[in-house]
């Protein structure tokens, strides 16, 4: 059907696209047409439906309150025909690519992904490995986990959870730590990259910084972790990367205590994105697997 109405499809999509992006520039370009292709159907909508839809403004396209209405329909219609589609297409095979930091995804997802296989065998995935704030729509990236604050401009982010950290040793040096002042007595392995420092923990523990000795010092928190299995001292360790280890007993943590960063993990996407079924799949199976590792 090319009609709804007596107004055809393709302008209803490029209605959707600028209200939704926000730039007939980056609405085009995911229509696969000229802005001034999308500019005329949004035209003829307008005429067909006897409604102003977009502000002509100096910065571009601004929906009007009956326009913001009638996008919001549309954007679920496509969604819901979007899934329609995918849903009866035989054998289909759906890749989506995800930019994950290296040691997240070294330390915790590429350990968890064949249970994302096991559940959608029909959605490949592929991980971009970067530490880079970059736009997700620019790189041809669906979305990104990223650790921060959250406040990076032009994305949308949604956070994961907040970052938790305690102290990590390999077995053979937790007879020495049994209270936090023994910490002052054993080597400290320190990242130099790292966006937070010792105090977050030893604050409430009554100690600073400045009370602990020398140790190793990396600039990854993936070798961090890996001199602390070594025995090479005490790190301070990710929540989330530490996980497997203590698991697998290679780690242990002597005391009490996990204390948050201010820092977060958060799911980033293309500002204003009509999102996937198939990265609204991995999300949903993203934080299943989060709130179980956590608890």
């Amino acid at each position: 059907m090319r009609e709804l109405n007596g107004i055809h499809l393709g302008m209803l999509r490029s209605v959707e696209a600028v209200a939704r992006l926000g730039s007939l520039r980056i609405a085009a370009d995911e229509l696969g047409v000229t802005p001034g292709a999308v500019s005329q159907q949004i035209i003829k909508a307008e005429a067909q439906l006897d409604r102003q839809l977009f502000e002509r403004l100096p910065k571009g396209l601004v929906p009007t309150a009956i326009g913001r209405q009638l996008a919001e329909h549309l954007n679920d219609g496509f969604r819901e025909i979007e899934k329609g589609i995918n849903a009866i297409r035989p054998n289909a095979t759906d890749a989506i690519t995800i930019s994950v930091a290296p040691v997240f995804a070294g330390k915790w997802l590429v350990w968890r992904l064949s249970r994302f296989s096991a559940e959608h065998p029909s959605i490949r995935v592929r991980i971009d490995a970067s530490v880079d704030v970059i736009d997700p729509r620019a790189n041809a990236v669906d979305a990104c986990i990223r650790v921060g604050w959250g406040d990076w401009p032009n994305v949308h982010t949604e956070k994961l959870f907040d970052q938790r950290v305690f102290p990590v040793c390999a077995p053979s040096l937790a007879d020495a730590i049994v209270v936090p002042s023994d910490l002052t007595k054993v080597p400290i392995i320190q990242e130099s990259t790292s966006m937070f420092g010792w105090d977050v923990w030893l604050g409430p523990n009554d100690m600073q910084a400045s009370q602990l000795g020398d140790g190793p010092m990396y600039s990854d928190a993936s070798l961090c972790l890996d001199a602390a299995i070594a025995g090479q001292g005490v790190f301070l360790a990710w929540e989330t990367l530490a996980q497997d280890a203590l698991v697998a007993k290679r780690l242990v943590a002597p005391l009490p205590g996990r204390f948050r960063t201010g820092i977060a993990y958060w799911f980033v996407e293309p500002e204003r994105a009509l999102r996937s079924p198939q990265v609204e799949a991995f999300r949903n199976w993203l934080l299943k697997e989060l709130a179980q590792a956590r608890s």
